[in-house]
This record gives C-alpha cells, structure tokens and sequence, in this order.
C-alpha cells in the first residue's frame, strides 16, 4: 500500500509539472532547462520527434550511468518519472493546445508549478532525470550546496544554450527569471519541513527564559561567553525555533527582559529531536 501511495504521489507530481510545461513554457516558448530544454532545441529542428520521447531517450544513458549510485529502486522510481511526466507532456499537447500568454506570467506561474512538482517529486525521492539527477550526484560532492543552486547551475547552461540556438535572449531571460523561481519553490519543499530559525538571546534574566522556552517544549543550549568589554560571563541562549513560532519567542523574551540581545537567523535545515531526520543518501 506505502508502493502504490508513492507511485501515485509520483504520478500527480508528473502530470503538474507536464501541465506547466505545456500550458506555460511551450506556448510562449520559455525552456526548463536540462534535458527537457534540449529536447525542444532538437524538436525544433526534428519536429517529427516529441519533446517527451527525445526526454526519454536523453535521460537513458544517465540513468545507466548512476545504477551503481543510486541503486535499483531510485532508478525505478526516476524512470517511473521520467516516462509517466513524457507522456503527459505529449498527451496534454495533443488533447489541447494551450495559446500564448503574457511572458511575464508565463515565467512567474510557471516556475511555481515546475518548482511545487520538482520538491514534490525530490521528497518521493524521485526526479525525472536531467538536471535533477545530475544534481542529485553533484550533491554526493558538493554537500555544502542545495539541490536547488546545483540545479540553477546546471540548468542555466543549457539557457544559454537555448539563446543562441534560437537566437532570442529575450526569452533565454525570461526562462532565467522562470528558472530561478521554480529552484527556489523547489527549495522550500524539499527543506521546508526542516527549515527552521535560530535565536541568539543574551539576557540577565536568562534563567526566567530558558525555563518559559521549555515549558513550551523548545530546546535550549546554553553557551558560555565573554563580554569583550567588561570580560564578565554572559551565557548565550541558544534555540532552533520553528518559523511559525519565531514571532511568540521574540514576544516571549521581550516580555521578560525589554532590554535583551536577540539574534536571529536562517537555519535552512535543522536535524533532530522535534525537527528532520539525517538520511545518508538524503537530500
């Protein structure tokens, strides 16, 4: 039953993004980058040749190339993806052609809908090839870098690509703007249950807050620091906080002590008790 919900997850994922590509991205010629963008540029060219079967037969020398990687099961999946999502893009086209529209919007509506189905697809562990699992191997080097910028990375080369083929750096530009929306909506749901906010609290009245951060069942570490000036001990609070619950912190600690240092920052992934989980061959 946990197979089925996957693969139907997978399904849904494909059919969104096979929907953006061919309601937003072909009518008003953007691209999406990776092996997708170069199957327009060869269809373009061929056009007896569908963009969703040239997808296809990119992508199978890539997954050969990561069986050893990534194993039969991810393969499986993937090229579940990468088929079911081709064959939506060519049904969806001959069933209905969609008209052009306002680039602006094509790109901006776009890039969501293609971001939303990417994470969706990441989070299945899942990706529909091309860019996706090259970043997925890059990722295995380059720990220190998101999926999403190893995507952005990846795809705008192939941008470039497509603009001097088509000789059109209006839409090249466009489809950066469309690009760099949908790697970052990508981002937010492949991290966004782990996201979190990190708060600094330097306070005199830090024994009041650390015991109203627990009653609401917030972890706390105090650190022990130096005031540079005085050279007096003054412990740091510190607490990974979920965004929801940023604003009742500050609130929190301002009630108690107007006067207290409060830092926060962006923690884009936090692992452990309350938060996420560390996967070795996780995202």
């Amino acid at each position: 039953m946990k197979l089925l919900k996957q693969y139907v997850s997978i399904t849904l994922g494909c059919a969104l993004m096979a929907l953006a590509f061919d309601w937003f991205y072909a009518p008003n010629e953007l691209t999406l980058g990776g092996f997708t963008g170069i199957a327009q540029v060869i269809n373009f060219f061929a056009p007896a040749l569908p963009v969703g079967v040239t997808v296809i037969v990119l992508n199978a020398p890539l997954f050969l190339m990561s069986l050893k990687r990534f194993g039969k099961r991810f393969l499986v999946r993937s090229f579940f993806a990468v088929a079911v999502n081709s064959i939506f893009i060519d049904l969806i086209n001959a069933v209905y052609t969609f008209q052009p529209m306002d680039k602006l919007l094509g790109c901006i509506y776009g890039g969501v809908l293609v971001g939303v189905s990417l994470g969706w697809l990441l989070r299945e562990e899942a990706t529909t090839g091309g860019t996706e699992l090259g970043a997925w191997l890059l990722k295995a080097k380059i720990p220190g870098l998101s999926i999403g910028t190893l995507c952005l990375a990846i795809d705008l080369t192939i941008i470039v690509f497509y603009a001097a083929v088509f000789r059109s750096l209006e839409n090249a530009l466009y489809g950066g703007i469309a690009l760099y929306i949908s790697t970052k909506v990508m981002d937010m749901v492949v991290y966004g249950g782990s996201a979190a906010k990190l708060a600094y609290i330097i306070s005199n009245e830090q024994e009041k807050i650390t015991h109203e951060l627990l009653a609401r069942d917030m972890g706390v570490t105090r650190l022990t620091a130096e005031g540079a000036y005085t050279h007096n001990d003054k412990p740091v609070l510190l607490c990974a906080v979920r965004r929801r619950e940023i604003v009742a912190v500050k609130r929190l600690v301002n009630e108690i002590d107007p006067t207290a240092f409060f830092i926060v920052c962006d923690a884009r992934e936090v692992l452990g008790e309350g938060f996420g989980e560390y996967k070795p061959d996780g995202l």
